[in-house]
């Protein structure tokens, strides 16, 4: 059974989220039992800190472990001081209060680390993708999941440009598991193009991620967390940043916690527009420290964006392309997706979680084999701290951020420019006639 509170114009007291996550952990049986919770790392924006407290608070006397898993997907590990501030805590309580506690790492690219829980027939993923494809996705988990006799998955849910909305089961796959189902994911998302797939709730990729889901012969439990649209960088754009407040929260099965937090993210994360802007100035939290991730600051513009226009990624403090991938980035570049896709034989061999980012942030367009003419959309340009001469090589323009000044952004939506203060979480879209 579900419960949960969810608002549009007001945020849920603490004494609210207190309630629910006793009332969501009264759903489940933790006496003696193993629990690990799975939980985002930095790079989204959620109340860690107040939920881990809570969390000890509700079962920590109760269960016989604590544990934690950060969902990193293929992003890079943390260190202990950035989970600690992850989870809201200083070194010495992690040491005392929180002794029993442990907080893991995922590391999807070593084997060690993971097991295989089944694979998704061919025939299945023709069924999931609409024909799309037909292949066989094997499904890999980390395998701390078979150590634990209750996983909960607490998270937050946006719009998000792979699966349609993040949250439920998407912290298991792609969050803690395998490159296998991570390419895949991605790859499907990305066929469909971030265009189609962002906003939307029920997408093929979450059919697929939930049937690997199912494999997973546990008992979940999910608390899918709203967190309230932030202004700026200084509201709450990270972990060390005051605790961001919740529009909502929802607890239940991955799949109903899911439901609701979707629903809710649809009306409160969504920016609904008159007409398309010709510029946009995204500025990056420090949350951010690549453009793998950074670039949500194109991914959430994308459908608002004019045909000819120009989406600029605003981030001084960004001085690489991806701390995991980079390397084959650089090989790549950045392009549309039928660049990939009309010189098949060329890329088939690329991981298809690194061709998705890449055809995400550089948007829709055309590609001609016969020519060897790319013509995209729009316009992506980086201002950050990667040089001119880099930006080139991966087919991204180049603005030097030192002649950017905000102010000069400011009150322009007349003219067709936007500047986004904190972006990478709010989807920025244009009013259908029928709307």
């Amino acid at each position: 059974m579900v419960i949960g509170k969810g608002y549009t114009d007001r945020f849920l007291s603490d004494a609210e989220i207190r309630d629910l996550v006793f009332e969501g952990f009264a759903q489940a049986d933790v006496s003696g039992k193993r629990v690990l919770v799975i939980i985002p790392d930095g790079t989204r924006t959620a109340p860690n800190g107040q939920l881990f407290r809570l969390f000890h608070e509700a079962i920590g006397g109760k269960a016989a472990k604590l544990d934690y898993l950060v969902a990193l997907g293929t992003h890079i590990a943390m260190s202990d001081d950035a989970l600690n501030r992850l989870v809201g805590i200083t070194a010495e309580e992690r040491a005392t209060k929180y002794a029993g506690t442990r907080i893991f790492n995922h590391a999807w690219d070593d084997p060690a680390a993971l097991v295989r829980l089944g694979t998704i027939t061919a025939d299945e993923i023709d069924t999931l993708t609409g024909g799309l494809f037909r292949q066989e996705v094997p499904v890999t988990v980390n395998r701390l999941v078979l150590d634990y006799d209750l996983l909960v998955i607490c998270g937050p849910t946006f719009p998000h440009e792979v699966v349609g909305f993040s949250g439920g089961n998407k912290y298991f796959f792609p969050g803690i598991s395998g490159a296998e189902v991570i390419n895949f994911t991605h790859w499907l998302g990305a066929v469909m193009t971030n265009y189609v797939i962002i906003g939307t709730k029920h997408t093929p990729v979450r059919a697929v991620i939930n049937r690997a889901a199912a494999m997973i012969d546990r008992p979940k439990l999910c608390f899918s967390m709203v967190v309230a649209p932030a202004k700026g960088e200084g509201s709450h754009g990270g972990a060390h940043m005051a605790v961001p407040p919740l529009n909502g929260l929802y607890a239940g099965t991955p799949e109903e916690a899911w439901e609701g937090a979707s629903d809710l993210s649809s009306q409160v994360h969504v920016v609904w527009v008159e007409k398309p802007y010709k510029r946009v100035l995204s500025v990056m939290p420090h949350l951010y420290d690549d453009i793998w991730t950074g670039a949500k600051g194109m991914y959430k513009m994308e459908p608002a964006i004019a045909d000819g226009g120009e989406v600029i990624i605003y981030a001084p403090h960004i001085t690489e392309v991806s701390y995991t991938h980079g390397r084959i980035l650089d090989q790549i570049g950045y392009h549309c997706r039928d660049y990939f896709l009309k010189q098949w034989d060329k890329f088939k061999d690329i991981p298809g979680g690194v061709l998705a980012h890449s055809t995400h942030a550089r948007g829709q367009g055309t590609y001609d084999p016969v020519t060897g003419m790319e013509e995209c959309r729009i316009q992506v340009t980086l201002a950050t701290g990667i040089t001119r001469e880099h930006c080139e090589r991966l087919n991204l323009g180049y603005i030097d951020p030192a002649t950017i000044n905000l102010d000069e952004w400011k009150g322009r939506e007349a003219e067709g420019i936007l500047l986004v203060p904190k972006a990478g979480e709010m989807l920025y879209r244009v009013k259908s006639a029928n709307q």
